[in-house]
């Protein structure tokens, strides 16, 4: 008989995460991939519950968490409300996850706002920028600071670490972009160099903290994008892969920092981007 694989358990296994965004492209990915891996709950956190953006199927138009708890049982997802940019909003989310679960381990911030065809930054009103920073960066912010309070104060997952934080940054936040895209760089920028700074700061406690660099990613923030001829064939002409991203990729990573196969690994921000920012 040939040797037989090993077996192991779920990557995620018995871990509690909170995604924010949750209802609905790379968030619902993210959520949906978290519980086909094992974890005990995710917390969907977002303004609404509803599926919005594409819907091929009529599963795509179900709640996220409602999908989770049909296809993986009863109880392994809740829906939470949250204005990510409202500190209330935060310990209430985080407040929830742990009367439901007992902790909390994996902490996505993927809330993000970014609107297509913005003016270029002299005719921008600044209510754009203070929308776009209170959301993309103010919301990052707070997100890690309640859940590093929580991660602090609870036992350590059996594999010693406190707990998982991943944040969705963005290739522009590495390279700017044309296009009145200014406020969306400037945000992810700061969300890119924040997962940094928390890394080196909160290794001795073994918390991670990463960043995800999705690229040009079909999802409802970009569904007028993808959907704009000229638009479309410029992003496509950027990325050396030919293609769009999917949600699903993005969470394939998400899942990997979430892990334990990613034990030695802090302080990244990861691009998932086709190639484009080896252009």
């Amino acid at each position: 008989m040939p040797p037989q694989p090993p077996s192991h358990l779920p990557r995620l296994h018995d871990k509690t995460a909170l995604i924010t965004g949750a209802s609905s492209g790379i968030g619902r990915a993210i959520a949906i991939a978290y519980a086909s891996h094992g974890t005990k709950l995710v917390v969907c956190a977002d303004l609404r519950p509803d599926a919005h953006g594409n819907a091929n199927t009529p599963e795509d138009k179900e709640k996220t968490h409602d999908l989770i708890n049909k296809r993986y049982g009863e109880g392994r997802a809740v829906f939470v409300r949250c204005d990510v940019a409202e500190a209330r909003g935060w310990e209430e989310v985080v407040s929830e996850a742990v009367r439901r679960a007992g902790r909390l381990d994996v902490l996505v911030n993927n809330a993000g706002v970014g609107e297509h065809n913005y003016p270029r930054l002299h005719l921008m009103d600044e209510a754009i920028w203070d929308k776009t920073m209170a959301v993309n960066a103010r919301g990052v912010f707070l997100g890690c600071k309640y859940a590093l309070v929580q991660f602090l104060k609870q036992p350590p997952h059996p594999s010693g670490d406190r707990g998982w934080i991943i944040n969705i940054a963005s290739t522009f936040g590495i390279n700017g972009f044309t296009g009145g895209h200014g406020p969306y760089c400037a945000s992810k920028a700061a969300c890119l160099n924040l997962s940094k700074s928390i890394a080196l700061d909160y290794a001795a406690d073994k918390i991670h903290c990463n960043a995800i660099c999705p690229g040009f990613t079909q999802s409802a923030m970009t569904e007028a994008t993808f959907k704009d001829e000229a638009a479309n064939a410029g992003r496509l002409a950027a990325t050396p892969w030919g293609r769009w991203g999917r949600p699903e990729e993005i969470a394939a990573a998400a899942v990997f920092l979430a892990s334990e196969d990613s034990s030695f690994v802090t302080g990244v921000g990861l691009p998932v981007d086709g190639g484009y920012l080896a252009m």
